[in-house]
C-alpha cells in the first residue's frame, strides 16, 4: 500500500515539473506523451485500489448504515460538476478548453467554481471515506480528497504566473474557487445556466444512475442505504 502510494505521488509530481514534461513531450510528441502518461496513471491507480483492498483491516471507526447516505447525497452534485466541467469553455479547469472562447462576463460553470472536476473528485473521495472507516481506505480516499483541494490552488497559482496579474484579475473576476462563493458575493448570477444546459443535466443524471446501478456489480457492495 505504501509502495503504491509512493508511486502515485511520484507519477503526478515528477511529470508535472516543466523540465521533465518538456523533455518527454519533445521526444515523444504531445499526443504520444499524453497517451503514455494516461496509461501509466491508470495502471498505478488500479494498483493503488487493489493494494487498499488487500491491506490489513485496521478499523478507525465502526460502520453504521446511516453512513451510506453521505455518498448518496454527495454523488449527484459530483456528477453535475463533472457534466458541466467536462469540455467547458473555461481556461481554469483541468479539462476546460483554452481561454480563446472564454467570456469573463459570462463564465458559465467557472462562475460556480473554477475547478468543477477537482471538486467532483474531492466530493467523491471525502464522501466515500465515511462508510469505509478502515485505515487503508481512509488513506486512499484521503489522498484523492487532499490532492483535489491542493490541485485547485496549484492550478490557480500556475495560471496567475502564466497570464500575469492583470489578465488573471479580468478572467477570474466573476469566478470563485469555493463553489457558489461568486454567486453569494453577487459577482455571478445563475440565471439561465440550468435552462441553457439541459443536456448536461440529463448527462449528469445518466452518469449518476449508471454509477448507482453498476456499483454492486463492480465494487461488490450495494451503495443503497436501505439494501
Amino acid at each position: 500500500m505504501i509502495a503504491a502510494l509512493g508511486a502515485f505521488f511520484a507519477s503526478h509530481i515528477v511529470p508535472a515539473r516543466p523540465p521533465v514534461r518538456r523533455f518527454f513531450v519533445e521526444r515523444l510528441g504531445k499526443k504520444t506523451y499524453t497517451a503514455f502518461y494516461s496509461a501509466v496513471s491508470l495502471a498505478i491507480l488500479f494498483w493503488l485500489i487493489v493494494a487498499a483492498g488487500r491491506a490489513p483491516q485496521v478499523r478507525l471507526w465502526d460502520f453504521e448504515p446511516w453512513q451510506l447516505w453521505v455518498p448518496n447525497i454527495a454523488m449527484p452534485l459530483a456528477c453535475l460538476l463533472i457534466a458541466f466541467g467536462v469540455a467547458a469553455p473555461s481556461p481554469f479547469s483541468i479539462t476546460g478548453r483554452d481561454g480563446s472562447n472564454f467570456d469573463p462576463e459570462r463564465p458559465g460553470i467557472a462562475g460556480v467554481t473554477r475547478h468543477p472536476l477537482l471538486w467532483a473528485i474531492t466530493l467523491w473521495a471525502g464522501a466515500h471515506a465515511v462508510p469505509n472507516g478502515d485505515l487503508a481506505h481512509v488513506m486512499l480516499f484521503g489522498l484523492f480528497a487532499v490532492s483535489g483541494i491542493a490541485g485547485m490552488f496549484i492550478l490557480d497559482a500556475r495560471k496567475r504566473r502564466e497570464w500575469g496579474q492583470d489578465l488573471w484579475a479580468r478572467r477570474a473576476a466573476r469566478t470563485s474557487i469555493v463553489p457558489f462563493a461568486a454567486v453569494v458575493a453577487g459577482d455571478f448570477r445563475l440565471d439561465g445556466l440550468w435552462r441553457q444546459h439541459i443536456v448536461r443535466i440529463l448527462a449528469a443524471l445518466a452518469l449518476y444512475l449508471t454509477l448507482l446501478m453498476s456499483h454492486q456489480a463492480i465494487i461488490g457492495v450495494s451503495p443503497l442505504p436501505l439494501i
